[in-house]
């Protein structure tokens, strides 16, 4: 079969899974049809469908003509001005509670979300506006903060085949509408719909003497429609400022520069409502401020209201906080008040960081001899197949996805995905099914899935040109059957040593996944995914033993990462850990043969829950092969510890040993287990504090190496909480099992458990953030900001139980 033809048979495949119902309900599917699935700006609703209505919120403080077009708030960004925002509270299913604490406008701004009847009877979404108590009196502002002026923004656009249109909207076509706004619309997915932008009693809207004010009183609401490409709906901003300077210059025509109105009038839309494929909306406030948006669609017998909406915020929040208790409540020393507040917000900034992104995407499969990487010199060869420029747009592909940050990478990350989904499968398990779902339904007839998934144009707009392209020869860590060992642990089956999340009885936390059989029926269609995906890592990323006097307990099981440089390994996620030096086609990686290991131990026990006993028998083969091969490989007698190994100037395999993560891989991917001849060594390491142990976690190179905190420092000193959570989740392991060293682990799983938390929650409370990476000696939170990805693992991390020992408990090792 032709690419092309495959690629199109794959696409319809992805899509029909997608709406399968065997497996998923139309109920369940129902209620995560809308949510605020648009991420990367600060409130954006849309469906989990292509080519749909799409909506945002933009605001800005207009009290003076220099700072308006640098304040306008939209799309997340670092450094904006923020004393942090995110979600309070938020369950997919229902909706939620957001804070945005925008310290540089002097404005704090709440975005409620809930559905109605599990999102069958629509949506709506409350805005409010709360001048900040720090805020600086403005230009306009005689009166202090309370008469602060804000613009808002709401707008409302259609992808693809359908309309939207203002409903009377000659109303409004002189003043601007002095009600409600009502916008009806129509598509094939969404079928009728109504969109009403209300104007609530209680609100104050700015007066003035100007005569610009009597033709635009701005206590009336001001439309927009406009016809735009629909490629560029996503770029609301600039299309705001282009309306906005019509304005203007019609004001400079009309008054002259120096006789303008106040800028709260003179930044204003034009007010031209009617039909268009994108509608914008301008309210203009006075101090505090509230608004609500409310979608219905044409099969409700009765709309929603604001007093509907107000009951419906208020039971959504009643509803977390009960449910939050049940499934990651904080355990002692952590069961306080502040740290279940810092709980809720990073868990509901993880969850709440769900998105749905479809479009095209840019793939080379040129498949270049270059890219085997055979010959040395190999990184030479393949930067310069890839500066050929063989990509090719591909799609359009879709995905349902938690991302690893707002501000800096708002898109789906193949690796990052398997930790966000820890936490978010103690809480609901059928989401997290859904998108794990989602990823598969990207993979190709190979079993490759791209470990960046850049769809559409939106999204490669955050990304550097040199990191869009995608190459099938090129694999990410494959966290994604990490989460699929923790669904089979709640379900009953088969444990492995790699999940200690809690048991959730019952109905796995009262979501619509009532039962073992339901998870056997999804695992059985997935099933042919995972073993393809396996095989492609196998096939793709073996390492070569035979080439090499490398004595093993089997030949086979030997990996390496392909698309490393002489000072990057991008694929394996630990991008500027060390190597071996130069490049060698001969390598072989601990950490790809531990993240192989737990693959192979996952799907063997998928295998056998779902009843292929034979494939079972198989991958258990498998999986004993490579936990030897670990040892047999990777084990340094003179360094006692494990290492990646290389090819000298002589052809001798040899160990080359940068102390950190690498070197753990195998204990945290439960390679290692409580009668381990090398598990006392392995803890040593950890557990020194000239080594890796620091006072605020798991350091990811060791003090002692050469390279530590030398070049970019990314990977070569920070604490980072996906390694450390991995490291804590094995040490209770051990700490929970007979063994030799039994007492030891329980007295560092305490103590690390205790530092990890403290570290994000101090840096949380002094930045209003969580933080990519965490700096080692002082503890202070690094790199991007808004990382509620996988830095939310200390939710897990909290709820995990408390043993004995803890401050201070290091101190007995």
């Amino acid at each position: 079969m032709a690419w092309t033809e495959w690629a199109l048979a794959a696409l319809l495949a992805g899509s029909t899974a997608a709406q399968d119902t065997s497996v998923f309900s139309k109920s369940s599917n129902d209620s995560l049809l809308w949510g605020p699935y648009r991420p990367n700006v600060y409130f954006g609703v849309r469906p989990r469908l292509p080519k749909s209505l799409t909506t945002g919120l933009m605001w800005a403080r207009v009290e003076d003509f220099q700072s308006v077009q640098h304040n306008v708030r939209y799309t997340c960004e670092q450094h904006e001005g923020m004393a942090g925002y995110g979600w309070d509270a938020y369950d997919p299913r229902t909706g939620g509670v957001q804070t945005v604490h925008d310290k540089g406008n002097g404005i704090d701004i709440e975005t409620d979300f809930v559905k109605f009847d599990e999102g069958r009877g629509g949506w709506g979404a409350r805005i409010k506006g709360t001048p900040r108590e720090d805020a600086e009196p403005g230009a306009g502002s005689e009166g202090g903060v309370q008469t602060m002026k804000t613009a808002v923004w709401f707008y409302a656009g259609m992808e693809g085949l359908g309309s939207l249109e203002v409903q009377d909207a000659e109303g409004g076509e002189e003043l601007g509408f002095d009600g409600d706004v009502v916008i009806t619309g129509q598509s094939q997915d969404l079928g009728d719909f109504k969109l009403t932008i209300t104007e609530p009693e209680g609100s104050s809207h700015p007066a003035h003497a100007h005569p610009a004010y009597k033709s635009k009183p701005l206590d009336h609401t001001f439309v927009h429609s406009l016809q735009v490409p629909e490629d560029a709906l996503w770029q609301a901003k600039a299309i705001l400022f282009a309306s906005m300077k019509t304005t203007v210059d019609a004001y400079v025509e009309e008054h002259t520069e120096q006789k303008m109105p106040p800028p709260w009038q003179t930044y204003t839309i034009q007010n031209r409502p009617g039909e268009g494929n994108m509608h914008l909306i301008q309210k203009v406030f006075e101090g505090p401020f509230e608004f609500d948006v409310l979608y219905a669609p044409s099969t409700v017998a009765k709309t929603a209201t604001s007093d509907d909406l107000g009951k419906a915020i208020d039971a959504v929040v009643e509803s977390f906080d009960e449910k939050y208790l049940e499934a990651l409540k904080p355990q002692a020393p952590f069961n306080d008040d502040k740290h279940l507040l810092f709980s809720k917000s990073l868990f509901s900034n993880l969850i709440g960081g769900i998105g749905y992104f479809h479009g095209d995407q840019l793939i080379d499969r040129s498949y270049a001899p270059e890219y085997e990487e055979d010959n040395e010199g190999f990184w030479q060869e393949t930067a310069d197949a890839r500066a050929r420029g063989e990509q090719k747009l591909e799609g359009p592909y879709e995905l349902f996805t938690s991302i690893p940050s707002r501000p800096f990478f708002p898109r789906g990350f193949l690796w990052d995905e398997g930790f966000h989904l820890l936490p978010i499968v103690d809480w609901d398990p059928e989401l997290c099914m859904q998108i794990v779902s989602s990823w598969f339904n990207t993979m190709d007839e190979d079993g490759w899935i791209a470990r960046e998934q850049i769809l559409g144009v939106e999204a490669r707009s955050k990304v550097p040109v040199e990191f869009q392209v995608q190459y099938p020869h090129y694999a990410n860590p494959p966290t994604l059957f990490m989460v699929l060992d923790a669904l089979l642990g709640k379900v009953g089956a088969k444990d492995s040593s790699f999940y200690t999340g809690q048991q959730i009885a019952g109905d796995l936390a009262g979501n619509a996944l009532a039962n073992p059989d339901a998870v056997k029926a999804w695992l059985k269609q997935l099933y042919p995914l995972l073993q393809r995906n396996f095989e492609w890592y196998r096939r793709t990323q073996w390492g070569d033993l035979k080439s090499y006097d490398r004595p093993a307990f089997s030949s086979k099981e030997a990996f390496r990462w392909r698309g490393r440089s002489d000072r990057h390994i991008l694929t394996s996620g630990l991008d500027d850990y060390p190597r071996a030096q130069p490049p060698h086609p001969g390598e072989l990686h601990t950490d790809l043969i531990s993240w192989m290991g737990m693959m192979a131990s996952s799907i063997h026990h998928i295998a056998d829950f779902i009843g292929e006993t034979e494939d079972a028998g198989r991958y258990a083969k498998v999986s004993e092969a490579i936990k030897r091969n670990v040892d047999d490989l990777h084990w340094s007698k003179i360094d006692k510890t494990y290492c990646d190994a290389t090819v000298d100037d002589y052809e001798d395999s040899v160990h080359v040993c940068h102390k950190g993560y690498v070197s753990i891989f195998p204990f945290m991917t439960g390679l290692v287990g409580p009668d381990s001849a090398h598990l006392k060594d392995v803890l040593d390491l950890i557990a020194d504090e000239d080594e890796l142990w620091s006072p605020h976690g798991i350091r990811s190179l060791s003090k002692q190496d050469a390279l530590y905190g030398t070049d970019e420092n990314y990977w070569r000193s920070p604490v980072w909480m996906n390694m450390n959570y991995l490291v804590v989740q094995q040490l209770y392991n051990i700490a929970t099992q007979a063994g030799p060293h039994q007492k030891k682990a329980s007295t560092m799983y305490a103590a690390l458990r205790r530092n990890l938390v403290e570290t994000v929650y101090q840096s949380w409370l002094e930045t209003g953030f969580a933080w990519e990476q965490y700096n080692p000696e002082t503890g202070a939170g690094q790199r991007t900001q808004h990382f509620t990805g996988w830095t939310s693992l200390v939710v897990k991390i909290m709820a995990m139980p408390g043993l004995e020992g803890g401050k201070g408990a290091h101190d007995e090792l």
